[in-house]
């Protein structure tokens, strides 16, 4: 009798299946945990043996055994996935295997086509972002198809095309589970890459614009790294609103993008003081609204670019954590300060679908455009985040699982 049949047959024992599977050529017994060898109808637990086949196909067999029924066998699927056991260096990140499960009730399975690197990525594989254990699987946008939904799930089917921005984390996955309320639809005219790159910087550009400080017409407004994933997509939202947008960028190359974006005036920071050129750009009233990423390199400086009663948002500090501010700065021009979270923007389900509806119609429009300059395999994450740490990169940077 084959394997398969043998599993299927209520007759076959625990003791059985574990000398089959020693016995058999085929396969390697890696884990054998607490088997009871009692005859089937007289077992009552639940046992697993994990079998590896020598074609490298690793699966988990799960057999159940209850007092008068026969063994019901399940197959976990096994998939490849980033891993992190320690923080540090790009070199952390680990290509590795991972279970995936079944979804549970208000859980569904989604099966990853394209994955959105962005900074935050960075700041929790460096520790400057407390992961809440380890290991863990980094990334928290992604794009793909349901391939499962938990028990009693409406709102959601097998084939659905979805997007999810946010946590929980482990979007470097071919397979991930994640919680049903937390994933939007895309709509048919957005592909993949195109949804997994600028869903999360689209919503935070979102809460930038519209909600920590509402850009309007004859607004100034200064975008630090505007050449980047996030200060693209802000510098286009706030030409579209009407406003003069201020870019800083680093090199010739990105003042074009930036420029293309809808910049109306670019500083190359490494070339000229960003702190002279805005008040020159402005006839020295400043601007409205600051929004910085960097932190430390350009806080103090973005202070002197604001007018009075200006707004500074920061929302990152790739350069670091600026060092603290006396209340004295903030008080010589009335400023107002905030270090604004995405995710407290869309803490309740009506929030999260106006703000994902409202980027991707503005994407459908082409108000907004997701410039997806650089694509990698998922296996090699850790040169994709060694290349955004050394501003190799400008636009979008989107993870591709090797099997597709």
């Amino acid at each position: 009798m084959g394997l398969s049949a043998r599993l299927a047959s209520p007759v076959f024992s625990f003791r059985h299946m574990h000398h089959r599977l020693a016995r058999d050529s085929s396969f390697s017994v890696i884990r054998n945990t607490g088997l009871h060898l009692d005859h089937p109808a007289q077992a009552s637990a639940c046992s697993s043996l994990r079998i590896a086949a020598k074609e490298n196909t690793k699966v988990r067999l799960t057999v159940r055994a209850y007092s008068t029924s026969p063994e019901v066998v399940s197959a976990a699927r096994m998939v490849k996935a980033v891993r992190v056991h320690e923080t540090g260096n790009p070199e952390v990140l680990k290509w590795e295997d991972v279970e995936v499960g079944e979804p549970k009730e208000g859980e569904i399975k989604v099966k990853n086509q394209a994955i959105g690197l962005n900074f935050i990525d960075v700041q929790f594989r460096r520790g400057s972002y407390k992961a809440v254990s380890f290991p863990f699987t980094p990334g928290m946008e992604a794009a793909g198809v349901v391939t499962a939904v938990g028990p009693g799930l409406t709102g959601r089917k097998v084939g659905d095309f979805v997007a999810y921005a946010g946590f929980p984390m482990g979007a470097y996955a071919e397979e991930q589970i994640l919680p049903a309320n937390k994933v939007v639809p895309v709509p048919p005219s957005i592909d993949s890459i195109s949804a997994a790159s600028v869903l999360l910087k689209g919503m935070t550009a979102h809460m930038l614009v519209r909600r920590c400080f509402r850009v309007e017409p004859g607004h100034y407004v200064l975008v630090h790294a505007a050449a980047g994933g996030v200060g693209s997509l802000l510098c286009q939202w706030a030409n579209a609103l009407g406003a003069t947008v201020i870019g800083t960028v680093s090199t010739k190359e990105k003042a074009v993008q930036a420029k293309e974006d809808g910049c109306h005036h670019t500083i190359i920071y490494k070339e000229e003081d960003f702190v002279s050129r805005v008040n020159e750009i402005t006839s020295g009233k400043g601007v409205e609204v600051v929004y910085d990423s960097v932190g430390k390199d350009t806080f103090q400086g973005s202070l002197e670019c604001l007018k009075v009663r200006g707004y500074m948002v920061c929302f990152g500090q790739s350069s670091g954590a600026p060092d603290p501010v006396p209340l004295s700065s903030i008080g010589a021009k009335s400023v107002f300060l905030t270090r604004p979270t995405l995710f407290q923007y869309t803490m309740t389900r009506d929030d999260l679908l106006e703000c994902a509806g409202e980027v991707f119609a503005n994407v459908s429009s082409g108000v907004l455009k997701a410039h997806v300059n650089h694509t990698y395999p998922l296996s090699q994450a850790a040169q994709a985040h060694a290349d955004l740490e050394g501003r190799k990169t400008s636009g979008s940077i989107v993870l591709i699982p090797d099997q597709q």
